[in-house]
């Protein structure tokens, strides 16, 4: 039995548009509804049908199904994410990875420099025992299999194109008005719809946004020879520039800089930006021959006022949203959602007080280390100061001369916790 997928736009017949009127005009129960069906919100529909089964779970996501890519191919232009390698084992713990790990790049070695100053640091896969540091994946691979896997779970209903209009709390559950009418109640709401989150504002809880005046320009570019698995990190006094390797002789680039000088780069012509990528990052990772469409997105530190509410919680960037300086804004979500699914797994209610006090004191401590590092980051390396940048080289000569130094940066970047 396929999972349930109610469109407002579908031309269904008429025996589903019975089904599908019977449930405008009543209220239909879950145990679990998660906002936004994104990767965040797919992978813990998905973690959670392996965990515990018996949950009864809706989706409710705003883009109609065509636009989540569910039958297309990754292009030249996809974009990527970073996976450290604690979020690969959780993959292969929720029965992901086998139907991934071809169309991933593993990172074999990380190389940080700054440029115009001595400090340079490396790591590689085996000083910790590992196959890999960590695999770059571009996000449609993981897209299509959830969405392939999430479409033979019968206890998984969607609600698509769709978005929640009224939330009113009650006692035991919350119930929730959608915009084509269907009504919904729920023992524990979960959102997971991105930083710009309507439903989170609906919930009454809000986000600290700290702008940093920097912005980021995303795209895939080809090199003229092998990359040998190497990721790159070069700080440089307007911002980070990261080289991160994919598969077919390509790298993921973000550039991150001001934003009119964002503007700029967006701009150019692909000759001239693909030499004004060379120039500022030189030749250590080869000679660039061709890039694919540019984004550019605005760059700052979020982070929402609680991490739990009344039968309410929060994960991924809606909960908190990082400066990608470090790469660690999915794999934080990976232990947002791996810590919920343990919560999850034999409980009788889903929105306990219980429960969600626990994900809060689970989580708080990690999303306010990660926060504070990548943000002092940021700030280390994206200033002009010459104090500043004598400090910050010494410290990466002091980890590349102090093996001891490197193991727990090493193991915090595989997202590794002790």
């Amino acid at each position: 039995m396929a999972n349930k997928t109610l469109s407002k736009t579908s031309s269904a017949s008429s025996a589903a548009n019975t089904t599908a009127d019977t449930m405008v005009n009543s209220i239909n129960t879950f145990d679990l509804v998660i906002a936004g069906g994104g990767m965040a919100g797919s992978t813990l529909a998905w973690a959670l049908t392996q965990a515990n089964p018996r949950l009864k779970i809706a989706i409710i996501e705003q883009q109609a199904k065509s636009k989540l890519g569910q039958a297309s191919q990754a292009s030249f232009d996809s974009r990527s994410i970073a996976l450290a390698a604690a979020s690969v084992d959780l993959l292969q713990q929720w029965q992901l990875w086998s139907a991934l790990a071809a169309d991933a790049c593993p990172i074999k070695q990380v190389k940080v420099s700054d440029r115009g100053h001595f400090g340079k640091v490396s790591l590689q896969h085996q000083d910790y025992q590992r196959d890999a540091l960590g695999y770059v994946l571009e996000v449609e691979h993981l897209g299509n299999l959830l969405q392939a896997k999430l479409s033979q779970c019968p206890q998984v209903t969607w609600f698509q194109p769709n978005t929640i209009a009224a939330i009113t709390p009650e006692q035991d559950y919350q119930q929730l008005q959608l915009n084509d009418g269907h009504q919904l109640q729920c023992k524990l709401l979960v959102i997971a719809e991105g930083g710009a989150s309507p439903s989170r504002e609906l919930a009454g809880i809000t986000m600290k946004q700290q702008q940093y005046g920097q912005s980021a320009v995303i795209a895939n570019l080809a090199i003229n020879q092998a990359h040998d698995f190497t990721a790159f990190e070069r700080f440089t006094a307007h911002g980070p520039i990261a080289l991160l390797p994919l598969t077919k002789q390509r790298y993921s680039l973000v550039y991150t800089t001001t934003t009119a000088e964002a503007e700029r780069l967006m701009q150019l012509a692909e000759a001239d930006f693909l030499a004004q990528m060379q120039q500022a990052f030189g030749y250590r990772a080869g000679v660039f021959s061709s890039t694919g469409q540019r984004a550019m997105y605005p760059l700052s530190l979020g982070m929402a006022d609680t991490i739990v509410s009344h039968r309410v919680a929060l994960l991924g960037n809606s909960l908190h949203n990082l400066h990608p300086i470090a790469g660690q804004g999915f794999n934080l979500a990976m232990r947002d959602i791996e810590q919920l699914v343990q919560l999850l797994t034999t409980t009788d209610d889903a929105g306990s007080y219980g429960l969600l006090r626990a994900y809060q004191q689970a989580r708080q401590a990690d999303i306010k280390q990660v926060a504070l590092a990548t943000d002092a980051l940021v700030r280390l390396f994206s200033n002009r100061s010459r104090l500043l940048a004598l400090t910050r080289n010494m410290g990466l000569f002091a980890l590349l001369m102090c093996k001891p130094l490197k193991q727990p940066i090493a193991m915090h970047a595989m997202g590794y916790r002790s």
